[in-house]
């Protein structure tokens, strides 16, 4: 017995840390450091303007370390543009990650609760929007409807939903064939108490990793709004509105676009790294928890 206690904790802590997961996590710490002091690391403005300035390269005698990353073609400073752009696409891509898992998994416990008639109206809503491409419903809306910053998060929110719901649905059904499920509702607890109280904490582990699964995907999609023009406007600024205004220039001056898309890149590819191994460690239908 003491031999089993001894080995108990040794099998919870599981394999220590990849270092290119270690890499990852700390990429993405300092992602969401450089969102929350935006205002504090960045040398000017992100909107100041210095025509006499224009086009000039990352690290030039005569940008200085006054423009770091060089400037664009409207003489702003690259660095802090892209600052201020890492703030405005992870805020937007945590909100409607967010909102898409919370809709999603009340869709969810709503289909695996109710059942009958509900439950099919809701999966054929899952089945229509895995039908559609995120990005072409997204175009079609803000064709209808136009385009400001509200409307704006809620399409980047629908990206993955009914994954959520899917998810959800599943993992609650088969949660509520559990003995201590039927055990609780024999006493009498309520259908909020249920939920909340014991079958939502032990389906959560599942919706952290389906949230860092769906996140790269969520910023790719408002990165690549930005990128047509139809998600943050100017004066504000964004990685896709910067790798939009960018392009222009690839042959003169690459590093207006580089930067910005170097910047997607490292946090769709950080954030996917540590999603997977997030799943291999929390999801127990992996079995490598």
């Amino acid at each position: 017995m003491a031999t089993l206690q001894s080995d108990a904790p040794r099998r919870r802590s599981g394999p220590a840390m990849p270092p290119i997961v270690t890499v990852s996590a700390g990429f993405l710490i300092l992602m969401v450091l450089v969102a929350v002091f935006a205002d504090q690391l960045a040398p000017v403005h992100y909107a100041a303007q210095n025509l006499v300035a224009r086009f000039r390269p990352p690290l030039s005698e005569a940008g200085g370390m006054t423009h770091l990353l060089g400037t664009d073609h409207l003489g702003r400073d690259v660095f802090s543009r892209l600052i201020y752009a890492t703030r405005s696409s992870i805020l937007i891509a945590v909100l409607g990650t967010l909102i898409g898992a919370v809709f999603g998994t009340l869709l969810g416990f709503v289909a695996a609760r109710v059942r009958g008639l509900v439950d099919q109206a809701i999966m054929m809503m899952v089945d229509a929007q895995a039908a559609i491409p995120a990005l072409l419903l997204a175009l079609t809306m803000l064709a209808f409807f136009g385009n400001n910053l509200a409307l704006f998060i809620i399409l980047v929110s629908i990206d993955g939903w009914d994954r959520y719901t899917k998810l959800t649905r599943g993992l609650v059904v088969s949660e509520q064939k559990a003995d201590y499920i039927n055990a609780v509702e024999a006493l009498g607890a309520r259908s909020g108490r249920l939920i909340l109280r014991h079958l939502l904490p032990n389906i959560v582990a599942s919706l952290v990793v389906q949230a860092t699964l769906n996140f790269p995907g969520t910023i790719l999609l408002e990165t690549s709004l930005s990128f047509l023009g139809l998600g943050v406007q100017p004066p504000g600024t964004s990685l896709g509105l910067m790798l939009g205004e960018g392009r222009r220039y690839l042959l003169n001056a690459w590093w207006i676009a580089a930067f910005p898309g170097l910047a997607i890149f490292l946090t769709t590819l950080a954030m996917s790294l540590f999603g997977d191994w997030l799943r291999d460690r929390l999801d127990p239908t992996t079995g490598r928890s």
